[in-house]
């Protein structure tokens, strides 16, 4: 935003410095409208001119943009807040299991059953011996 001001001020001071170099008087005329006056005078009212037109251009742009970044964030606090709240209901219930698990008896798991090869199953203890071809 600084470098777009500078940039602003640098091409400002170029254009009143044109201005100042060129004073020759010129007519302008527009339909029925007719203007006299220094060529500094018409070329620095046809710059304010731009910088009016570029503004109210891009005025609804600017705003339509800072309504965006309002809602946003007012979303983005209401979210934080949903987000609170459930870390909260999320730890009351994490206290509430805490004082109900004690009460209930919990079914202890099965205990695994220990792998068992193919080969073990096939084989009959000492009855078949695998073969070394």
């Amino acid at each position: 935003m600084q470098l777009m001001l500078i940039v602003g001020i640098v091409f400002a001071i170029g254009a009143v410095l044109f201005a100042l170099q060129n004073n020759v008087t010129v007519a302008v005329t527009l339909a029925v409208w007719q203007f006299e006056g220094s060529l500094a005078l018409v070329l620095l009212l046809a710059l304010g001119l731009g910088v009016l037109i570029v503004g109210l251009l891009s005025s609804p742009a600017v705003i339509r943009g800072q309504w965006t970044v309002a809602r946003l964030r007012r979303q983005v606090v209401d979210l934080e807040q949903e987000v609170a709240e459930q870390q909260k209901r999320n730890h009351e219930l994490i206290a509430e299991l805490a004082r109900l698990a004690p009460a209930t008896v919990l079914a202890e798991p099965e205990k695994e059953k220990p792998y068992v090869g193919l080969r073990e199953l096939l084989a009959v203890e000492g009855s078949v011996k695998p073969s070394a071809d």
